[in-house]
């Protein structure tokens, strides 16, 4: 695996745990909102924090969407647990709330569950080809399409 690809994945399990550890932040700082005045809605999505969260989280979703194009969900995943862990660290110290131990036993059964599925096989290798070209369509006898102004012609 690239040095690139170990990037994303640490890209994914960051931007995950600072994202809802920002809109955590934020939305304690808002107070109650609900759908049917979304006047709240409007000023708690303005509130810096939750804004700087939002925007980690759709970081977030982009690293986790780059890492699904070149590996397995199973595999992305197990790989980006580790932001279970740096989320409750972040939500014990940084953000003051009580973990019990009981979570602290839930985290540490999910680590290790990923242990196990990191020590399996890895079906990430995939080989993407491009589509064949039309002269490659042709030469294996597959029928091929022109698009046509109005619709599509074999």
């Amino acid at each position: 695996m690239t040095t690139r690809k170990y990037l994303v994945l640490a890209g994914v399990t960051v931007f995950g745990a600072a994202g809802d550890s920002m809109l955590s932040h934020g939305m304690k700082q808002a107070g109650n909102i609900s759908l049917h005045h979304l006047q709240g809605v409007l000023l708690a999505v303005l509130n810096p924090w939750v804004a700087v969260g939002i925007v980690l989280l759709l970081a977030f979703f982009a690293s986790y969407m780059n890492a699904l194009s070149w590996a397995d969900l199973t595999y992305v995943l197990p790989a980006t647990s580790l932001g279970y862990v740096l989320l409750a660290l972040v939500a014990k110290f940084a953000l003051h709330e009580e973990v019990s131990p009981l979570r602290w036993l839930g985290i540490a059964l999910i680590s290790g569950g990923v242990g196990f599925v990191a020590g399996g096989p890895a079906l990430t290798s995939h080989d993407h080809k491009p589509p064949p070209s039309r002269e490659e369509r042709e030469k294996d006898g597959a029928p091929t399409e022109e698009v046509v102004s109005g619709g599509v012609q074999r």
